[in-house]
C-alpha cells in the first residue's frame, strides 16, 4: 500500500481550505434558490471571524425565585351591580401593592390612549366579589400550550383577587399542565378548526377551545341496541398553587348528539352523581360539585352517539379565572370561521372580561416579505373585530412574537422578518383599540434568542420558551398589566 508523506497530507488539506475559503467569498450570502422550497447555501468566510455580539439579558435574569413567587397581600373591594358608561374608578378601592412587580415592558396604547383596558380594570375594581367568575382567555400557539405563562399569570391574579380552579381544559390534552395529570380511553377522537376546518365536520361548532372530542366517529351515530362507552379521568395537584386545587365545580360543555348519553360522575373513586346528557343543541352544560381539596374525579359515559365534548371549566366561585387555550400550530385567524352563535353563548356564559392573543409565530416561519407579514396582521385584526361584536365589553392585550432565531452561516440570527411582523401585529392592535405587549423588545430585541438559550431559559430549537423562560415573559406581563390597573386605580386611566 502506498504511504503519503505528511507534506502531501497538509498540502492538499491547506488546497481544500483554500478552495473553501474562496466558495465562502463568492457564494451569494442569501444561497442560490433552487425552488420554492430548496435553498443552497455555504457559509460566509466572515462569519467565522465575526461573531455577533449576544444580547444582554441580565435585567431579565435578575428576575429571582423570589419574585416569581406569589404574594399574599389582598386589596380592598366592593361589587358594583353594573357597568358605567365612562368606567370611571372609584377611589375607595385599594391598589394591589405587590412587592415584585417591576415594569420590564410596559404595555402600549394607540397614542398612549389607556383607555381601552378601562372596561377589564372596572371589571377587577368593582365586580370581583360577585358570584360570577369573571374570565381572562389567553389564546396563543404552542409557546402557551401545557398552561405555560397562563398558569402565572392564574397564580397572581386569583391571590390578589381571588378565584378557583384553571378554568377550561380539554379532556384530552395536547401537552399536560404542571397542575393536573389526565387519563382517557383510547377510544376519544379529536376534531378541530384551529389550524384548517377538519373536513368531517359539516358545522361551525367547535367551542371556545377551537376543537371537540367524541368517542364514536363524527356522523357515525349506532342505530342498534348496542351502547358505547368511554371515560376521563382529572387528578389535580397543587402544583400550580393552593387557588388552582380548590376548585368546587366542574362544567362539561357538550351538544351535538343524536341520542341522550348517559354520565356518571365519580370524585375518589366513589360515584356522585348518575345522570344523562340531552341530545341536540349545540351549547349544554352539565354541572359537578366536587370537594375543593384537591379533587380528583372521572366521568364515564356511555350511550348509542357520542356528544361532541368541547371541555370542561374548574372554578370556584367569583373571583378570576385564566383560561389557557394552547392551540399548536395555529395562526389565530380562525375565530372567522367558527359559528358566531356558539362561540358568543360560550363567552356569554364565561363573563369574559379580558382577551389576550398571543400569535404569530407558526406563520412567521413562511414570510418572505413585509407584504407577508402586513397581510397577517389584517388577517389577525379581521379576528378581533369579529370577537368584539360578540364580547363588546370586552378588553384586549394582544402580545407580539417571540424573537425566533434562523441560522445564517455559523450563526443563529434574528428572522428577518420578525421585526415586520411584530409591527403589522401592533398595527392590529392599535387600529382595533386593543393593548399592545412587545414580547420582541422584552426578551431583549434584535437575536436576543441566542443569549436565552445560553442561559438555559429557551429551548434548543430557538422558538420556544422553556419553562422558566415562559415564567419570566409571564412575571414582565402581569407587572405589565397590575402597573396600570393600579394607575386606572389611582385615577389616572382615561
Amino acid at each position: 500500500m502506498k504511504q503519503f508523506k505528511p507534506i502531501y497530507v497538509l498540502a492538499s488539506l491547506l488546497s481544500a481550505f483554500a478552495c473553501m475559503a474562496l466558495l465562502s467569498l463568492v457564494f451569494p450570502k442569501d444561497g442560490i434558490q433552487v425552488s420554492e422550497t430548496f435553498t443552497i447555501r455555504f457559509p460566509q468566510l466572515r462569519s467565522f471571524f465575526e461573531k455577533e455580539e449576544k444580547t444582554d439579558i441580565s435585567d431579565i435574569l435578575a428576575l429571582s425565585d423570589t419574585t416569581l413567587t406569589i404574594d399574599t397581600s389582598t386589596i380592598e373591594v366592593k361589587k358594583t351591580d353594573s357597568l358605567p358608561n365612562d368606567t370611571t374608578p372609584n377611589q375607595s378601592h385599594g391598589e394591589v401593592k405587590d412587592p415584585s412587580l417591576k415594569v420590564v415592558t410596559p404595555l402600549e396604547y394607540n397614542n398612549g390612549d389607556k383607555s381601552c383596558l378601562n372596561s377589564f380594570f372596572y371589571a377587577l375594581s368593582n365586580e370581583i366579589n360577585a358570584s360570577k367568575a369573571i374570565h381572562i382567555l389567553h389564546y396563543g400557539d404552542s409557546q402557551i400550550e401545557g398552561d405555560r405563562i397562563s398558569d402565572f399569570l392564574r397564580m397572581k391574579l386569583q391571590n390578589q383577587f381571588g378565584g378557583e380552579g384553571q378554568g377550561f381544559v380539554s379532556p384530552m390534552p395536547v401537552a399536560p399542565s404542571v397542575a393536573l395529570r389526565q387519563t382517557n380511553s383510547d377510544n376519544w377522537e379529536r376534531y378541530t378548526i384551529f389550524t384548517g376546518k377538519d373536513k368531517r365536520v359539516k358545522h361551525g361548532n367547535f367551542g371556545a377551545g377551537a376543537g371537540f372530542l367524541r368517542y364514536l366517529k363524527y356522523g357515525a351515530a349506532n342505530d342498534s341496541s348496542k351502547t358505547k362507552e368511554a371515560w376521563f379521568k382529572v387528578v389535580t395537584s397543587k402544583a400550580g398553587g393552593a387557588k388552582l386545587a380548590s376548585y368546587t365545580k366542574v362544567k362539561l360543555f357538550y351538544g351535538n348528539s343524536a341520542y341522550k348519553t348517559g354520565i356518571e360522575f365519580y370524585e375518589n373513586g366513589a360515584l356522585k352523581e348518575s345522570d344523562s346528557l340531552s341530545a341536540g343543541g349545540s351549547f349544554n352544560i352539565k354541572q359537578f360539585a366536587v370537594s375543593g381539596n384537591n379533587p380528583n374525579f372521572e366521568m364515564k359515559f356511555k350511550g348509542k352517539d357520542s356528544p361532541d365534548i368541547y371541555g370542561m371549566s374548574l372554578e370556584g366561585n367569583g373571583g378570576i379565572i385564566v383560561d389557557n387555550f394552547g392551540l399548536r400550530g395555529s395562526s389565530g385567524t380562525f375565530f372567522n370561521q367558527m359559528n358566531s352563535g356558539q362561540l358568543g353563548s360560550f363567552y356569554n356564559h364565561m363573563n369574559v372580561k379580558l382577551f389576550i392573543l398571543q400569535f404569530g409565530g407558526n406563520s412567521l416561519p413562511y414570510m418572505k416579505d413585509k407584504k407577508q407579514a402586513d397581510n397577517f396582521g389584517k388577517y389577525l385584526e379581521s379576528q378581533i373585530r369579529t370577537l368584539k361584536k360578540l364580547v363588546p365589553n370586552a378588553s384586549f392585550i394582544l402580545i407580539g412574537p417571540a424573537d425566533m432565531s434562523v441560522k445564517e452561516g455559523t450563526e443563529y440570527v434574528t428572522h428577518p422578518q420578525l421585526e415586520n411582523l411584530r409591527d403589522a401585529i401592533k398595527l392590529a392592535a392599535f387600529n382595533t383599540n386593543s393593548a399592545f405587549f412587545d414580547m420582541y423588545e422584552c426578551m431583549g430585541g434584535k437575536n436576543s434568542m441566542v443569549s436565552w438559550v445560553d442561559a438555559g431559559i429557551a429551548a434548543k430549537d430557538y422558538i420556544h420558551f422553556s419553562p422558566g423562560g415562559a415564567r419570566k415573559i409571564a412575571t414582565i406581563l402581569y407587572s405589565a398589566i397590575i402597573n396600570d390597573y393600579n394607575e386606572y386605580v389611582r385615577g389616572k386611566g382615561k
